[in-house]
């Protein structure tokens, strides 16, 4: 099935997002599905301690660390400290007893992600944190202090996050808790309503179709990035640029007005411009003023898609603004 079309040229390739929405969404599906029969279910001991090569970092990094921190151990064979660093990682992974995953990833078998992380030695140790990635420390660190950046990086994430990890039963088969659950569906009427809606112009309407389909199936990911786009469509219906740019360049502090003109700047093709100005505005604001920019970034990523260079970069830069 091809993406339909969402009135969204020069902001977004839509058929490369919805390629890279769908490992995002199985394990989405899995936990809705999961929550539906209540719960999500316990994992097993054996399942804290990852292999992570470049090809499911999405799946099994980005995606997991939506319910639960995600450590990851840089390391090589070759790598001396790293044989000292690495055991007692995955020692502690099992012993925090499911508040937080780890995930040990080849240097040499994914220089990818070497250069994306910026890593110029190993071992290196960072954390994804909804999405989120930021360093930890870098060589074989003491155990206590080791212990300590775990206890605050579980803390952050529980604060500002609610991530509280997972359930960990010793009795579980490894493996067992990740099997994606069968998508629900077929939605093709609604979607094809919400096209139609969006091509006349009809943007409740189109918003309306999109959260019928999330309403029943609330990972389908044609659906999710769908409702992303029209809302901010939606939300930029009816504003005047000139004023809304002009309020935003003269009250940098005004967080309502660098909302609405990141807004503004995506729907143009501005994607830097958007990411960056709501950054800057994480960097000066506190508390709940904060959060509201955080999470109109958060959406903004979804309506650009994951595996976008941008969205990565901008995630970095989130991070280093949060933590």
């Amino acid at each position: 099935m091809q993406p339909r079309n969402m009135s969204m040229s020069g902001v977004v390739d839509l058929a490369a997002v919805k390629a890279a929405q769908e490992a995002k969404a199985k394990a989405e599906q899995a936990r809705a599905e999961a929550a539906r029969h209540g719960g999500a279910g316990a994992v097993s001991p054996a399942d804290l301690v990852l292999d992570v090569d470049e090809a499911g970092f999405e799946r099994d990094v980005l995606q997991r660390s939506a319910e639960v921190p995600v450590v990851i151990d840089f390391w090589a064979e070759w790598c001396q400290p790293c044989k000292q660093l690495s055991p007692v990682l995955e020692r502690l992974a099992v012993e925090y007893n499911g508040r937080f995953l780890l995930a040990k990833i080849d240097a040499d078998a994914n220089q990818m992600l070497m250069q994306q992380f910026g890593i110029q030695g190993i071992p290196a140790v960072f954390a994804v944190v909804a999405g989120q990635a930021l360093p930890l420390f870098q060589g074989a660190a003491p155990e206590a202090q080791i212990r300590e950046t775990l206890d605050q990086l579980i803390a952050v994430a529980e604060q500002r996050f609610g991530l509280t990890g997972l359930t960990v039963d010793p009795e579980a088969e490894p493996g067992g808790a990740a099997a994606p659950a069968a998508p629900v569906g077929p939605y093709e009427d609604l979607l094809n309503a919400a096209a139609q809606a969006l091509d006349a112009g009809d943007l409740s309407g189109a918003v309306q179709a999109y959260k019928n389909v999330l309403a029943d199936d609330p990972a389908h990911p044609e659906a999710k990035l769908g409702l992303a786009q029209a809302e901010l469509l939606q939300r930029v219906q009816g504003l005047d640029p000139q004023r809304v740019r002009k309020e935003a360049a003269e009250q940098p502090a005004d967080v309502r007005a660098q909302i609405a003109a990141a807004d503004l700047d995506l729907v143009g093709g501005h994607v830097e411009d958007a990411f960056g100005r709501l950054i800057d505005t994480v960097q000066r604001t506190a508390g709940d003023d904060r959060d509201a920019v955080r999470l109109r970034l958060l959406e903004l990523f979804e309506v650009v898609g994951a595996d976008d260079p941008r969205v990565t970069a901008a995630r970095r830069a989130l991070a280093r603004a949060l933590f």
